[in-house]
C-alpha cells in the first residue's frame, strides 16, 4: 500500500536511486556476503519486500526468489530468476501459505501509510512463512533521525525496533535479533565510501552504536 501513485514511485525512486545504481549493488554484495547470508541458506525461498531495484533479491543465493513492489519499473531491474508482483503488499499475496523460508526488506516499512497498513502487511507475512521462516526487517529508527527522517517526501510511518519487535511478538514471532543501531542512516545520498570500510564496519559493533541509525529485527516464525 502507498499514498503515491504508481507514477509518483517511478519518479521519486529514478530521481533518488539511479545515479549510485552500481554503488549501491557494490554495497548490497558486501552486506549479503559478510552478514545477511548467514540467515538465509541456498535452499531458501525468499521473498523481498519492497524490493525497488532488486539489489537485494538479485544478489542473495537462493534456491526461490520472489519480489514485491509498486514501482512498476522494478521488474526492469529485476534478474531472470525472480518471480515478481507488483501489488498493495497489505491484500492477501498470491502465495501458499508457508511457502516462504525468508522475508526480506529494508527501508520500506516507513513508506506504509500507517500502522494498520502494516499489520496487514505483518499478517500476510506471517502466513507466508513457513514455521522457522525468518522476517528480516531494516529500516530507519526514529529515535535516532527524528528530524533527518522526514527528509524523504513518501516517509510516512516511523518506527523504533522496540515497536516493530512489539508487532512481532504480538503476532507468535519469536525475536532471534533485535539491534537498536545497526547501519548507518542512508546510502540514497552522501558520499560513496570505500567498500572497505563497510567490510571493517560490519565486524567492529562498537562502531555500531556510534553511526548506526538503522534498526534490525529479525523474527522467527
Amino acid at each position: 500500500m502507498s499514498t503515491n501513485s504508481a507514477e509518483d514511485l517511478r519518479r521519486i525512486y529514478a530521481a533518488r536511486f539511479s545515479a549510485n545504481l552500481e554503488y549501491r549493488k557494490s554495497i548490497w554484495a558486501v552486506l549479503i556476503g559478510d552478514f545477511f547470508q548467514r540467515y538465509v541458506s541456498a535452499s531458501d525461498a525468499v521473498l523481498d519486500l519492497g524490493c525497488g531495484y532488486g539489489e537485494f533479491i538479485n544478489q542473495v543465493p537462493c534456491r526461490e526468489k520472489f519480489a514485491m513492489d509498486l514501482n512498476p519499473d522494478a521488474p526492469k531491474w529485476l534478474a531472470k530468476d525472480v518471480k515478481f508482483f507488483l501489488q498493495d503488499c497489505s491484500a492477501p499475496w498470491p502465495l501458499p501459505p508457508g511457502s516462504l523460508d525468508a522475508v526480506f526488506t529494508s527501508n520500506f516499512f516507513e513508506h506504509l501509510p500507517d500502522k494498520d497498513a502494516l499489520g496487514r502487511t505483518l499478517d500476510q507475512i506471517c502466513q507466508s512463512l513457513k514455521p522457522g521462516g525468518r522476517l528480516i526487517a531494516l529500516g530507519p529508527n526514529i529515535r535516532f533521525v527524528p528530524g533527518a527522517y522526514w527528509d524523504f517526501w513518501d516517509h510516512y510511518l516511523p518506527l523504533t525496533e522496540k515497536s516493530l519487535r512489539e508487532a512481532l511478538e504480538n503476532r507468535g514471532l519469536k525475536i532471534d535479533l533485535c539491534v537498536d543501531r545497526f547501519l548507518p542512516y542512508t546510502m540514497a545520498r552522501g558520499p560513496r565510501y570505500p567498500l572497505l570500510f563497510l567490510k571493517m564496519y560490519l565486524r567492529l559493533r562498537p562502531a555500531w552504536k556510534i553511526l548506526g541509525k538503522q534498526f534490525l529485527v529479525i523474527g522467527i516464525k
